[in-house]
């Protein structure tokens, strides 16, 4: 009898928001948009392009609610600086990855025999640095690398660097800067360069750009080799990143992706790649599951302060959202 009560009552409580949140509560939605342009500094060059985006924020607004009150739910969405953003047009501004058409050749997997923690964080061990943003530039491959090589040289060699994304945008000739690439790529282009400069003497401009010689002999970190982890095994995705931060790539195409602000995500999401990010550790065991913890690279202001949980052993070959398809470290 308790629980028919409580279901009433949490139907009857989502009914009375969807209410208040109708289309017709002009008045309340026109206000919630103002305030989101006000904390995001956001301004429309035109009343024609600001009615558009406020219809674009007004149903993303009424899908971040409609989830949020789903009791069958249980990571939470909110309001983000993507909220006047179609999912068409995040997906063109704010992915990047690009599925090799050749894939290049790896050294062999070395973490196959190790015995992995059930929990580990690279962030307590001082191996990741502060959440990076893109911008409206696809160059996740490249922040997906330079994290992975941030961290190896932490682990190894005793000090974080901050590394430049913006000297594989302009100089990894065999991707294609902001309009999408590969992390064994940019692997390989370190290298070969025998180096990669820090962000601070090739800093960061969300733009293509011309690779610039002097720069790119300035010396920040360098990397002997990289490893891709077998494919479709979350349990060797786990044991590699047992030992170091990995970049893999996911399908982050979803509404309830773009608009992620907490909790273990579940999905919906399907394999096709199209963004890469960094998974920096895992843990969990409680009552809401085991997830991987994973660093992306747009802004702090998206997700749990630029991180989000994903639901780690979901029962899928692929991992959720592909994790476990198409992931890589380099070798220091």
């Amino acid at each position: 009898m308790a629980t028919s009560v409580n279901s009433l009552v949490l139907l009857l409580a989502y009914g009375l928001i969807l209410s208040a949140l109708a289309p017709s509560s002009a008045d309340f939605l026109t206000d919630e948009f103002h305030k989101w342009m006000t904390e995001h500094q956001v301004s429309y060059g035109n009343e024609a392009e600001e009615l558009k985006r406020f219809g674009v924020f007004k149903a993303n607004y009424l899908f971040i609610n409609e989830s949020n009150y789903n009791p069958k739910i249980e990571f939470k969405l909110g309001l983000n600086k993507f909220t006047d953003l179609t999912n068409e047009e995040f997906l063109a501004k704010f992915t990047g990855y690009t599925s090799q058409s050749t894939k290049l050749t790896s050294t062999p997997f070395r973490y196959a025999d190790v015995t992995a923690p059930s929990s580990i964080d690279w962030r307590s061990q001082g191996a990741v640095t502060d959440v990076k943003d893109q911008g409206q530039c696809g160059s996740c491959w490249a922040f997906g690398a330079v994290a992975t090589i941030e961290g190896i040289t932490k682990i190894k060699k005793g000090y974080l660097p901050s590394l430049s994304e913006q000297e594989l945008v302009d100089c990894v000739t065999d991707c294609y800067g902001c309009n999408g690439g590969y992390q064994d790529s940019a692997f390989q282009w370190v290298i070969n360069n025998g180096r990669i400069a820090s962000e601070a003497d090739y800093p960061y401009t969300a733009q293509d750009g011309t690779c610039d010689a002097t720069k790119k002999c300035h010396y920040a970190a360098s990397i002997t080799s990289y490893e891709d982890v077998p494919s479709g095994n979350e349990t060797a995705l786990m044991n590699a990143v047992a030992n170091q931060p990995v970049t893999v790539s996911i399908e982050a195409s979803g509404l309830s992706f773009q608009f992620y602000s907490s909790g273990i995500y579940r999905g919906p999401c399907g394999l096709d790649l199209d963004h890469a990010v960094t998974v920096v550790g895992y843990g969990g065991d409680g009552p809401f599951g085991k997830y991987w913890i994973v660093k992306n690279s747009w802004g702090t202001t998206w997700g749990e302060q630029g991180y989000i949980r994903m639901w780690k052993d979901s029962g899928l070959p692929s991992g959720l959202c592909g994790i476990a398809l198409q992931s890589s470290y380099p070798v220091a």
